[in-house]
């Protein structure tokens, strides 16, 4: 691989970083904010730079279409420790109960190889299902639910709610100081949260399904 320039190396380094912490590559925003630029158009350059030196390939049209090639160089990364393979597609992030609420993890347990942009609004991450609550929204045991980050929800979206340091999927009605989580199956009784008792945390809408590698918007 031809040398990288000291702020290619440092362009690297951030988007590096940044898909080992979160999971997924940065938008060129991100980098920019992350490294103190605010010249978005220099961004544009090292990131052309970096990939015609072949440290990254750029997928055009999406935001976070940035892959790291097995040539990237790893900063800082010591002697004899093998480098991981980069990643690209939505992080698989633990499991989501779709019966009673499970314990909450963020852990990565793989990236799906799918475009987080299929979906609208566009999905950023995953959760495998386990129950049948929500069986007549059409999302069933062990699928995996696409996921679009946001702490805003409306009466009647399906969102991925947590209470304290549990989580689950279900359709949100708010009333008052009061909010619902309901079931999509009529075996399974609505979860009532009182917010002046209980924290909630609104970890993203539902906006599609892949099962047996097939995906669907919802």
């Amino acid at each position: 691989m031809p040398p990288l320039s000291p702020k290619q190396l440092e362009v690297l380094a951030f988007i590096r970083r940044f898909m080992e912490e979160r999971g997924w590559p940065p938008t060129r925003g991100e980098i920019a904010a992350g490294l103190g630029l605010k010249n978005r158009q220099g961004i544009d350059q090292h990131l052309r730079a970096l990939e015609q030196k072949g440290a990254i390939e750029l997928t055009p049209g999406i935001s976070r279409g940035i892959r790291l090639t097995d040539e990237a160089p790893h900063l800082n990364q010591p002697r004899g420790v093998k480098e991981k393979k980069s990643v690209f597609g939505l992080p698989l992030l633990g499991r989501i109960a779709a019966g009673s609420p499970i314990l909450a993890t963020e852990n990565i347990e793989e990236h799906v190889r799918v475009d987080g942009a299929l979906f609208s609004p566009h999905a950023d991450f995953l959760l495998r299902v386990r129950g049948d609550s929500m069986k007549d929204a059409n999302i069933f045991d062990r699928d995996l639910l696409a996921v679009h980050r946001t702490s805003q929800a409306r009466n009647g979206q399906i969102v991925v709610a947590r209470i304290d340091d549990e989580a689950t999927v279900k359709y949100y009605r708010r009333r008052n100081d009061r909010v619902f989580l309901e079931p999509a199956n009529a075996d399974y009784s609505p979860i009532e949260i009182d917010l002046r008792r209980h924290e909630l945390t609104i970890e993203g809408l539902a906006v599609g399904v892949i099962r047996n590698g097939i995906g669907a918007n919802r």
